[in-house]
């Protein structure tokens, strides 16, 4: 049987498809005389671009016991050189309301002894409900549109891993689902050039976002009949020099324990679901020169107790703010000096027994782009983190570490259009 999520979820989807669709009907009995358009070759419609992050985190570490197994996995003990991401980006505009994107990741890692397998992180289409594709239905694999930096493509990210307060919603961001997302063409504009500008912008997700998700993350099956609900709304303005972007965001859903996340030690409910509900709000000011980013969550989890030995629901609370300020040379060169604090309090529920975190951190750092496709950052890490599960009870581990990354970048042309080779309305 379909659950009240799933109807709710069709009938304002079906609603949406044919108001339009009678729009386009009426609109057809208006004679309208157009000069053809002239016929496209493949290549005029479909791009290739990508990027790869190389990384070493050793440097000056004080503990090789601190660890983030959500951010980097070659933090601490036996940490190397390491491939962050080897991304490589299809995608194109079929028709004028038809566009695909796949993404493929080369760096995933299968196991803790297996690296760089090849992984679907994006896999979806889009359809535009009209000609300026301002109303939209996405359908696939792509990212759950819940928080700024969870939208933000690591290859624009300042810091280098995600915020662990809003991150911990979705792992890898992403999950299968159908999405509708609404932005006036005049913000979808906006959306573009705050990434074309190299401002860190999110990319496209709308103006509002509404969709549904099978709620146990990317590449993995669905557990139960419960779909997970997310809305989203943001609204960026340009206030004189200045751009700023507010948000609001939430998602409700009924999460599943996976025989493999859980000890055999530990306890939970019996039919392994737990509910998982969060809302957030997100502030964005765009480094012209100064920036702020800001977010803050709260919800309710699976999480390990360690009083109980079991999995249970639990608040959850955090966020994080990053200041930065860009530098622009007289020979087209960026430095971008940056820091964020950020304190979680929750649980993790794609990791094993839904460990239980309490982090607070501070990140210094610079990002350095010597050309558009090129770019160096060095962020201090000063870490305090509390991970718990059944076999890691009462597991503080605090310590300073110096990280690198030097990633190299494939840079299309954005321009403003609908119906060329560009992508630069489209995330990555």
């Amino acid at each position: 049987m379909l659950n009240k999520n799933l109807i709710s979820f069709l009938v304002l989807l079906f609603s949406v498809v044919e108001t339009y669709a009678q729009q386009s009907v009426e609109e057809k009995t208006e004679p309208k005389v157009e000069a053809a358009a002239p016929a496209k070759k493949w290549f005029e419609s479909i791009s290739i671009r990508g990027y790869v992050q190389a990384r070493y985190n050793r440097l000056f570490e004080t503990n090789p016991d601190l660890k983030c197994e959500q951010c980097d996995r070659s933090w601490g003990d036996n940490g190397g050189f390491f491939l962050r991401r080897i991304r490589i980006i299809f995608s194109g505009q079929i028709t004028k309301r038809v566009y695909f994107y796949v993404q493929p990741d080369f760096a995933s890692s299968a196991s803790s002894t297996g690296l760089h397998f090849a992984q679907i992180r994006d896999a979806y289409f889009d359809l535009g409900l009209d000609d300026e594709n301002e109303f939209r239905i996405r359908v696939g694999q792509s990212k759950v549109p819940y928080g700024f930096e969870n939208m933000q493509s690591s290859q624009n990210r300042l810091p280098l891993d995600r915020h662990d307060a809003l991150n911990s919603a979705v792992s890898n961001e992403r999950d299968l689902g159908a999405f509708f997302y609404w932005a006036p063409s005049e913000k979808r504009k906006l959306f573009a050039d705050l990434v074309k500008d190299g401002l860190k912008g999110s990319g496209d997700y709308g103006v509002f976002a509404f969709g549904a998700y099978n709620g146990q993350t990317a590449n993995k099956p669905e557990l139960n009949d419960e779909l997970h609900i997310v809305s989203r709304f943001t609204y960026p303005m340009v206030i004189g020099n200045q751009i700023i972007e507010p948000s609001i965001q939430g998602y409700t859903g009924q999460y599943v324990m996976a025989a493999d996340q859980v000890s055999k030690e530990t306890k939970l409910n019996a039919d392994r679901n737990y509910t998982d509900q969060r809302a957030a709000a997100s502030f964005i000011l765009y480094p012209k020169p100064f920036g702020i980013q800001a977010e803050y969550t709260i919800g309710r989890g699976p999480q390990f107790n360690t009083a109980t030995d079991s999995i249970e629901i639990k608040k959850l609370n955090g966020g994080y703010v990053t200041f930065s300020y860009m530098i622009k040379t007289k020979n087209d060169q960026i430095f971008i000096p940056f820091t964020r604090t950020q304190y979680y309090d929750g649980g993790k529920k794609h990791e094993l027994d839904a460990r239980s975190y309490k982090v607070r951190e501070l990140e210094v750092g610079m990002e350095w782009q010597p050309s558009k496709n090129f770019e160096l950052v060095a962020m201090y890490t000063i870490s305090s983190r509390r991970f718990e599960d059944y076999a890691k009870q009462d597991n503080l581990q605090k310590g300073r570490l110096l990280r690198l990354q030097a990633q190299i970048i494939e840079a299309n042309t954005l321009t403003y259009t609908f119906w060329t080779t560009s992508s630069s309305l489209r995330p990555s």
